[in-house]
């Protein structure tokens, strides 16, 4: 009787602990911290590392506003094992070296204890060494090309499974498209999307790419390329477009005639936080294939709008990468507070499975074993308001950064 009634109150101690009701005095800094991490009595530390200016800002700003925002909430709820979080803050600055150096800076100098961060896949690349050799752990939010897993790094975005193939099999379905023409910004995310996007389209749907173009980051004319789309007449225009570079392009598309009455462009790029510098009037109806929209009806997402837009107020807006940055410190504490420690070895294991409710999105899980996210695929029109309707949503997808017969 003893034991079950003892059973009963580690359940309840357990229970406590995930809704924040533990103290630091439940668990001692030598026991919580034995990596030497920026940990002490009352307080713990995180990097936020995202490019704040440069032609990245457009994109990488809402994230750094959704971090703050949910760890402002998980310190009202009384912080992470009892200490409140604490933020070091740099600017990656749109630029691959710089993102390394400040990822070096956080991890060595600061000793941060997790870091939410980077947007590119180029300057994920460019940190991940860092990461692993140094042993930290960063919260990664933003859609990406897959083929790839680190112990160090949890995928808060979706992987190409879940955006790009899921994408091209609705408008093919939906608008029975079969030629398409492949645009993106010359790096790294968006050569390795189309890549995998002309082998579903020639091996799995039967189609044709007629056309595959890359710009530099922060391009702005693209008269030429408009052209050569009216010459080819494509079924879909893929659209890989970053950053401030997308504020040209739709405009140019829609002073040339391209407009969603006549032609169909799916993007996997342009989000809310986009369409707030593009104008939603120049990319109505094309459609986006995203995770997350900020018109989702559930009440999860209900508050956390309500909530975000009190925080940054009534003219900002939520897109899908700002939504999967907020996931991060959240997934951050319920893995710590899972292992009952700040030990990066002890999280990375932790991490695995751990399921989050709240989720804007709905109902997110982290796979048992790559550190990505099981996610639902969902397709958005563009609204002229600059918002979507949502007009399909898939069942929860598994992650597979690694698909057969794409590599």
């Amino acid at each position: 009787m003893r034991r079950h009634i003892h059973l009963r109150w580690l359940a309840l101690a357990a229970a406590l602990a995930l809704a924040g009701g533990a103290t630091a005095a439940d668990y001692p800094t030598a026991e919580v911290n034995t990596t030497g991490l920026a940990v002490t009595d009352d307080a713990v530390t995180v990097g936020i590392l995202h490019s704040v200016t440069g032609t990245m800002a457009i994109s990488e700003s809402g994230s750094v506003e959704a971090e703050k925002l949910a760890i402002k909430q998980i310190n009202d709820m009384g912080g992470v094992l009892g200490r409140k979080i604490e933020i070091i803050q740099e600017d990656g600055a749109s630029d691959w070296p710089t993102f390394a150096e400040k990822a070096r800076k956080l991890l060595v100098n600061d000793k941060v204890a997790a870091v939410m961060g980077c947007w590119t896949s180029a300057s994920r690349k460019a940190v991940l060494p860092v990461f692993e050799k140094e042993n930290g752990m960063l919260y990664y939010p933003t859609f990406y090309e897959g083929l790839e897993q680190s112990k160090n790094v949890i995928y808060t975005g979706q992987e190409a499974t879940q955006q790009i193939l899921a994408g091209l099999d609705w408008v093919a379905k939906e608008k029975g498209a079969k030629t398409f023409y492949l645009i993106g910004s010359d790096y790294i995310w968006p050569r390795t999307s189309n890549k995998i996007a002309r082998k579903h389209i020639e091996n799995v749907l039967g189609g044709k790419v007629v056309g595959e173009e890359y710009y530099p980051l922060g391009h702005t004319n693209f008269g030429s390329l408009i052209n050569k789309i009216k010459l080819k007449k494509p079924d879909v225009i893929y659209s890989i477009v970053v950053g401030g570079s997308n504020v040209s392009w739709y405009k140019q598309l829609k002073a040339a005639g391209i407009t969603s009455d006549k032609w169909t462009l799916l993007t996997i790029s342009v989000t809310e936080d986009e369409l707030l510098g593009i104008g939603g009037e120049n990319a109505e109806g094309f459609y986006a294939a995203m995770k997350y929209f900020q018109s989702l009806d559930n009440e999860n997402n209900k508050k956390f709008v309500a909530a975000f837009k009190e925080m940054w107020g009534d003219d900002s807006v939520i897109g899908d990468v700002t939504q999967a940055a907020y996931l991060g410190p959240w997934l951050w504490k319920l893995a710590v507070e899972k292992a009952g420690s700040f030990d990066i070895d002890k999280i990375a294991v932790a991490s695995n499975g751990i399921e989050f409710t709240g989720a804007p999105e709905g109902y997110v899980r982290i796979h048992d074993s790559n550190h990505h996210l099981w996610s639902k695929t969902r397709i958005g029109r563009i609204k002229k308001d600059g918002q979507f309707d949502v007009i399909y949503e898939s069942d929860l997808v598994e992650p597979n950064p690694f698909p057969e017969g794409y590599q």
